[in-house]
Formats: structure tokens, C-alpha cells, sequence
């Protein structure tokens, strides 16, 4: 069972493809915002540039660091202004705001989604991190921290031979081909909180732990672990009951596929982990 785990994790990295082509979009992005807003830096940020990515589903995001003067007090209205500039570069592609972010689909796969946050520098953590003002959802501006969360995330991943980004990656991999839509940033947040505890990842084991241990939480909003961010909420109100449910689902099956891999029934284990990953699983090869 261990080596479909590893077979899938295999299959969950970016393709060279979407490498290939989130680097050709990324100069032609920063001429027109450095032309147009005086932008100063464009870095990644996010699961793509985190490593805990998912082939087909993650987009490409981006802090677009802006001074303040050449933002507006209404972080909507600063969004929309950059959505102007990007639609008069890009007119074909159908760029549209979904705060926090200004979103740039180069095609049609979510690899070819660029996510433009505007981010303004506020100051350095006591940890040397920079610290931004980023759109909040509702017109005022939240702090974040993307060095910082990355430090904390790297820090136990080390800490755990380097199985937690892995780990990330399958918690993330089960909603995205479920269509659960719970955020990827507070997935990444719970599951490193769960981990930090661990001493050892065992990714059959952990993945339904983890999965438990998220519906402990009740997809509450949770407070950010390096006090920047403050709370983060797991998903729109909209599908909170949704995606407890299918949470549900995903445990229940998970502990099938763990009850018939220890009577030793290894087809029937590969049946149930399939139906955790609606069929992404790899196949049974006795």
C-alpha cells in the first residue's frame, strides 16, 4: 500500500508543462504592473510556490507588492483597478476579480490560472518575515505573511523527514477531485498542525488521521499560527455543510480501505482508497 501512496504523490507535482508556462506569463504580468502601479516585487507564493501543489488543480499565485500611494483605501476598488490594467495586456483571457486576488486565465486549466494578489509591505516580523496588507474579501485590507507561513510549514516538514508537504499534498489532492472546497491555505494550516505532533508520517496512516482531525475542528475558522493573518476561515458559509459531509464520507471509506489492508485484503483496501480519491487511486497490480 505504501508504494500507491508513493504512485500517487508521484502524480500530484506540478508538470513540466505548467512550470513551463506559469514562467512564460510571469514577465509580461510584471511590465504591465510595474508600468502601470509601480509595482516593486512579484513573488510566489502559495501552493505552487510551495511545493504542496496539485497537478491540474492548483493555479499560479503571486504577491504583486504595490506601494501604498499607488493603492486604494477600498482594497475592491484596487483590485478592480488592477483588473483594468491586466484586461487592456491580456484582453483575451477574461480577467476577472475574486478577492483576495486579480485572476488571469491564460487558458483553461488551472495551471494556466494566474492569481495576482496586491500586496502592500507593512513591516518585518520579530523573525525577519515581511509582513503585507492584502484585500481582506470584504473591501478593507488583512495582514499576511507568506515567508512566514512557508517557515513554519518547512520548519516541520524537516522535522518529519520531509513527509509533511507530501501529506499536504494528498489532504489537498482528496478535495480538489472531490470538489469539497475547503481553501487550500487553511488545509495547509490544519494539516501542519496536526503533523507538528507526529513524529513520524506514514502516509495511510496519517492521511485518515489528518482527515479526522480536520472534522474534530468542525471547519472552524483557525487562528494562524504565527499570529499575522489572524483568523482563517476554512470555506465560503455556502458549502461548510457540504464539505463536513464529505469529510464524513472520506473517513468512512478511508477506515474501510485500513480494515480491509489489515485482514489482508489488498484489492478491496485499493477498492475503498479509491473512492477516497474518486478514482485517482492507482489500481491493485497483484
Amino acid at each position: 500500500m505504501d508504494e500507491c501512496f508513493d504512485m500517487l504523490l508521484s502524480r500530484l507535482s506540478a508538470s513540466s508543462s505548467e512550470t513551463t508556462s506559469a514562467a512564460s506569463h510571469r514577465a509580461s504580468i510584471e511590465a504591465s504592473l510595474k508600468s502601470g502601479f509601480g509595482m516593486t516585487s512579484l513573488f510566489r507564493s502559495g501552493s505552487f510556490g510551495h511545493q504542496t501543489s496539485v497537478r491540474w488543480y492548483s493555479d499560479v499565485d503571486y504577491f504583486a507588492v504595490i506601494p501604498r500611494a499607488n493603492l486604494k483605501k477600498n482594497s475592491t476598488q484596487s483590485l478592480q483597478a488592477i483588473r483594468s490594467t491586466l484586461h487592456a495586456r491580456f484582453p483575451r483571457t477574461g480577467v476577472t476579480v475574486r478577492s483576495p486576488a486579480v485572476i488571469v486565465p491564460f487558458g483553461s486549466q488551472p495551471g494556466e490560472r494566474h492569481e495576482i494578489v496586491p500586496a502592500d509591505y507593512v513591516r518585518q516580523s520579530t523573525g525577519g518575515f515581511n509582513i503585507y496588507d492584502i484585500p481582506d474579501r470584504a473591501g478593507g485590507w488583512m495582514r499576511s505573511s507568506p515567508q512566514g507561513h512557508n517557515a513554519w510549514v518547512n520548519m516541520h516538514n524537516n522535522n518529519l523527514n520531509k513527509k509533511l508537504k507530501p501529506l499536504i499534498r494528498l489532504i489537498k489532492a482528496w478535495n480538489y477531485y472531490n470538489t469539497v472546497g475547503i481553501r487550500s491555505f487553511y488545509l495547509e494550516l490544519r494539516t501542519t498542525e496536526y503533523a507538528k505532533n507526529e513524529s513520524v508520517i506514514i502516509y495511510k496512516i496519517d492521511f485518515l488521521s489528518c482527515l479526522r482531525a480536520i472534522r474534530r475542528s468542525e471547519l472552524a475558522s483557525m487562528q494562524d499560527p504565527m499570529g499575522v493573518s489572524g483568523l482563517v476561515a476554512p470555506a465560503t458559509a455556502a458549502i461548510k455543510t457540504s464539505a463536513i459531509s464529505k469529510l464524513d464520507t472520506a473517513i468512512r471509506r478511508a477506515e474501510k480501505a485500513r480494515e480491509e489492508e489489515n485482514a489482508n485484503n489488498m484489492p478491496m483496501a485499493i477498492f475503498w482508497w479509491n473512492l477516497v480519491f474518486n478514482d485517482w487511486f492507482p489500481k491493485w497490480d497483484a
